[in-house]
């Protein structure tokens, strides 16, 4: 009760009793916009009302502002990672640098003499040397298979683009790869098979010129590399060379093993020789004019075309048994033909008008006419037991190609009876699948298979520089002993290797 007149005495509130929980750390304050921010908006806000987009943006950047004054809020430099790395866009991690190759500046003789020589066999009798006076940019290789070796020269010489997986250096000593730019495939066949036609034996001499001796050239490159001091540091084991013909560089090849070989397939190499490994495979170049036209089966009216020899050694064999059982088909064009224009020009009309293209083993296991097939958009029949393909990371081959053991292929009726039961749109499927990948094999395109010959070398130099680091401890072995880092390519090496 209180007095009358008087007013009622305020009553003081109970202690308020916190649990122990309660007084471990108290939660940030929540953020109150403050009320000038409100005043200064209203200010802003013009007199009549406001447009619906006006009031959008306004929201907005209020919302933003809250956000970046909460104490909750992230700051600045999480919020720029964190959209940096959910970015589908970017990666985690920077590109690697290119690897960096030195060129070595060989003696002329190697590399514009080699083109010079098969130019000099091949020219007319009693016309002066075209190829003397040629200065060596106005060279041009021969139409060639293995004309890779080329290819590679010159993109070093220019130096390419620079988002390239290596880089050309002019200093050795910053170099993590040295390439040796031999012409040897172009080599063992810069004498011509028939020379000139001459009266007498002095005369068809001086007719075809001094001798061009590839096997000299040979022992002449490696005495040369070996006096070379950053050939002997690591015995050529970060040196590569390019060997394209099945028979390139085969006399001094156990000298040069430890090196990068740059090869079409292993079919003439032994295990210790070469590898998936330590080696790169590379396409052929294509013979023939690419197909410009669009996937289509209609106007491909033959089911199969082959033209090529006949009769070839070792695993090659297999031709002469595929003519017997093909030979009578009604939509089977086989055809015996050795390379020549005529040939070529065959050849590409019958890669165009087919749906199917065969691909026996030759001498060895790959050749050019696979290729061919690739840029005619005609599916390859691989029959081609022990074949290597290139770029077999970034091309699934059984998306392109038809492969066939050549036990079942030789067996009469199995090869027709197989692609007969293949789909139009199966075989569409394939056409599409060749166009997205077949500029891996126009060495043409800035985007072929030069890039993706060095992205395969620059692969090899983390296994190399590990090599040799290794080698820096090891004791010296027997020369009989087998070096763990070569592994052999072959599926009957590999399951004995351990």
């Amino acid at each position: 009760m209180w007095e009358r007149g008087r007013p009622p005495r305020k009553q003081r509130p109970a202690p308020l009793i916190l649990p122990a929980s309660a007084l471990v750390s108290p939660p940030p304050p929540r953020f109150v916009f403050p009320r000038s921010l409100f005043a200064l908006a209203a200010r802003a806000m013009p007199s009549r009302r406001p447009s619906p987009v006006i009031l959008l943006l306004l929201a907005l950047a209020l919302a933003l502002l809250f956000l970046l004054l909460s104490p909750s809020a992230p700051s600045a430099s999480r919020l720029s990672h964190s959209f940096v790395s959910t970015s589908p866009s970017s990666s985690a991690s920077s590109p690697p640098s290119p690897v960096k190759i030195y060129l070595y500046d060989l003696p002329s003789k190697f590399t514009y003499g080699v083109v010079r020589s098969y130019m000099s066999a091949r020219g007319p009798s009693g016309s002066p040397d075209a190829a003397a006076v040629l200065a060596d940019e106005e060279l041009r290789y021969p139409g060639h298979q293995h004309s890779a070796e080329w290819w590679l020269f010159k993109d070093l010489r220019r130096r390419g683009p620079r988002d390239r997986p290596v880089a050309r250096v002019d200093d050795p000593a910053e170099a993590d790869l040295f390439y040796v730019p031999f012409f040897s495939s172009l080599s063992l066949v810069v004498n011509p098979i028939r020379p000139p036609a001459a009266a007498n034996a002095s005369e068809a001499a001086a007719t075809v010129g001094p001798s061009y001796s590839d096997e000299a050239m040979q022992d002449e490159l490696v005495e040369w590399l070996e006096r070379q001091s950053y050939w002997r540091r690591h015995r050529g084991r970060d040196h590569v060379f390019i060997c394209q013909d099945p028979n390139a560089l085969y006399r001094v090849v156990d000298r040069i093993s430890n090196a990068v070989l740059l090869v079409s397939d292993f079919g003439r190499l032994r295990g210790d020789q070469a590898s998936l490994v330590k080696d790169v495979i590379l396409p052929y170049s294509h013979r023939i004019n690419p197909f410009k036209g669009d996937v289509n089966v209609d106007s491909r009216p033959a089911l199969l075309f082959f033209m090529g020899n006949r009769y070839r050694k070792e695993g090659g064999k297999v031709r002469d048994t595929l003519f017997q059982v093909l030979e009578n088909e009604g939509d089977v064009i086989i055809k015996h033909g050795a390379q020549s224009r005529v040939s070529r020009r065959m050849a590409t009309q019958g890669m165009h008008s087919s749906k199917f293209c065969l691909h026996p083993a030759g001498d060895t296991p790959s050749a050019c006419r696979l290729f061919d097939a690739l840029v005619s958009l005609c599916v390859p029949v691989i029959v081609s037991d022990h074949i290597e393909l290139p770029f077999e990371d970034v091309i699934d081959y059984s998306n392109i190609s038809i492969f066939v053991d050549t036990s079942k292929a030789v067996q009469p009726g199995f090869l027709t009876s197989m692609l007969r039961r293949v789909s139009s749109e199966r075989i569409l499927e394939y056409q599409r699948e060749i166009q997205r990948v077949k500029h891996y094999f126009e060495y043409e395109d800035p985007n072929g298979p030069v890039n993706q010959i060095w992205r395969q070398v620059s692969m090899k130099a983390p296994l190399i520089k590990l090599l040799i680091n290794r080698n820096k401890r090891l004791v010296e072995r027997g020369t009989n002993e087998t070096d763990c880092s070569c592994i052999c390519s072959t599926p009957s090496d590999i399951s004995t290797a351990g």
